[in-house]
């Protein structure tokens, strides 16, 4: 089963008149031969003089404020794109990370809002402690390119003893478990990656984390994960847990999720406008996970 041309035009309008400037340019990278200046230009419409990313980088929050979450997403989409260099994220992001990191070596997810914005409740009661989420994409970033400064030794041990310690909480996020991944991919510790990807396998399959129900509403969103939450592409490295049945049964679902303006829905948004900026991301993390398994039809 294959996306139509019609139904992916109709993604493609969705996205280009009512998606944020990052999403649009994100699109026209992916699908249409755009550059990665015109995705680092949307990207840096984010950054605060202090370094850090924030501006609702993240929907939820309208927030100006710098937050830790919103730079990994900036450094992750520059990454995605082929945009970062050891410069850009020596001279760009390293200083504001720094900053933040705190006394066991990690940076925290999220820092309270110190002014009165609209934001999600759940900014509102941010615990300020660091979090292997934003940590370990850093370090994968930094192991990646190559680089090796002071600041990595402390936060890789942080890394490690977080990973023995919630162990499969959280595995059911499928924006957490991809940054744990990029640390496992990376780091120079194999041994140790081996075994913890193992792990994280196991989890991901234990009963009741995959949602097999495609009519909840809920079914690929937070909490309630598919196997393309995992695999988001045929090469991953979660891909060879999943059968071929089930792949192929999501990516039905998928295709048929998909809602008759063009969008795939979430159910996020503190405000009608920012329900279409999280359709807008949503939309487009889709159309890319069907064209990495060849679900388009041109």
């Amino acid at each position: 089963m294959k996306l139509s041309k019609s139904k992916f035009l109709k993604a493609r309008d969705f996205i280009l008149t009512n998606a944020r400037m990052i999403e649009r340019r994100l699109f026209e990278f992916y699908f249409e031969n755009g550059n990665k200046e015109g995705v680092f230009h949307a990207v840096y419409a984010y950054r605060n003089p202090d370094g850090g990313f924030g501006h609702g980088l993240e929907p939820d929050t309208a927030s100006p404020e710098s937050q830790p979450l919103f730079s990994i997403m900036a450094l992750e989409t520059l990454d995605e794109v082929g945009y970062l260099t050891k410069d850009v994220i020596l001279n760009d992001f390293m200083p504001y990370f720094e900053r933040v990191t705190t006394e066991k070596g990690g940076i925290p997810w999220m820092l309270r809002p110190k002014s009165e914005y609209p934001c999600g409740e759940h900014f509102k009661t941010v615990k300020e402690w660091a979090a292997l989420s934003t940590t370990a994409p850093l370090l994968g970033i930094l192991e990646k390119y190559n680089i090796r400064i002071p600041w990595m030794k402390k936060a890789e041990q942080f890394v490690w003893d977080e990973i023995d310690r919630i162990k499969e909480k959280h595995v059911f996020c499928h924006l957490c478990t991809p940054r744990r991944l990029q640390f496992l991919n990376y780091t120079k510790t194999k041994d140790k990656a081996e075994i913890a990807l193992n792990d994280l396998k196991k989890w991901i399959l234990a009963d009741g984390v995959i949602c097999k129900d495609t009519s909840d509403d809920g079914w690929g969103l937070y909490e309630k994960p598919h196997s393309l939450c995992y695999a988001s592409h045929p090469d991953h490295v979660l891909r060879s847990i999943f059968s071929e049945e089930t792949i192929e049964s999501d990516l039905e679902g998928l295709i048929n999720k998909q809602k008759s303006d063009g969008r795939w829905d979430t159910c996020y948004g503190i405000s009608e406008g920012t329900k279409l900026e999280w359709a807008g991301i949503q939309t487009l993390w889709t159309v890319k996970v069907l064209e990495s398994y060849g679900r388009i039809a041109r």
